[in-house]
């Protein structure tokens, strides 16, 4: 690994430690010359996915992307970017297990839907406003229905 401050090409590891799940790992360096000290990550290369986007197009999974659309739905909120890159990496894992190259992005919708609804209330509504596209209130009370029935639901349990 060459060190960012000064190119040189031997590093020695000082720490290492496992991040999101076992997922990947973080390794603490330092640069033999210049003594620099910086943190990679090491993360296991799987096949790409490919996602169906509604109109038909395909294109890259970008985990960055859908991080991104979390930290708006979640501005604001409780929720902090440790939950959100745990979110977003058992999404992928989920997706990554069913085995196919491609997924439609109806489906990572329903899983970050799903598992923003067990997260948080507030961010389940933002993120559904955006991905279901509500055209009129009727739509927005009818998701809020739902998040009533669901959180009744659990309490009986």
């Amino acid at each position: 690994m060459r060190c960012s401050q000064c190119d040189h090409d031997d590093t020695k590891v000082i720490e290492s430690r496992d991040v999101t799940g076992g997922e990947a790992i973080r390794r603490r360096r330092c640069c033999t010359k210049c003594q620099y000290r910086f943190t990679t990550y090491e993360r296991v290369e799987r096949p790409h996915l490919v996602v169906i986007k509604n109109n038909g197009t395909r294109e890259l999974f970008n985990r960055d992307k859908l991080l991104s659309g979390l930290y708006s739905a979640c501005e604001k909120t409780t929720i902090t970017s440790m939950q959100l890159e745990q979110l977003v990496s058992d999404i992928e894992k989920q997706l990554q297990e069913c085995g196919d190259a491609e997924v439609s992005s109806s489906k990572i919708g329903d899983l970050v839907m799903q598992e923003l609804s067990n997260l948080n209330e507030v961010a389940y509504v933002r993120f559904a406003s955006v991905y279901r596209r509500f055209k009129d209130i009727e739509g927005f009370e009818r998701e809020l229905s739902q998040i009533k029935t669901m959180k009744t639901g659990k309490a009986k349990t």
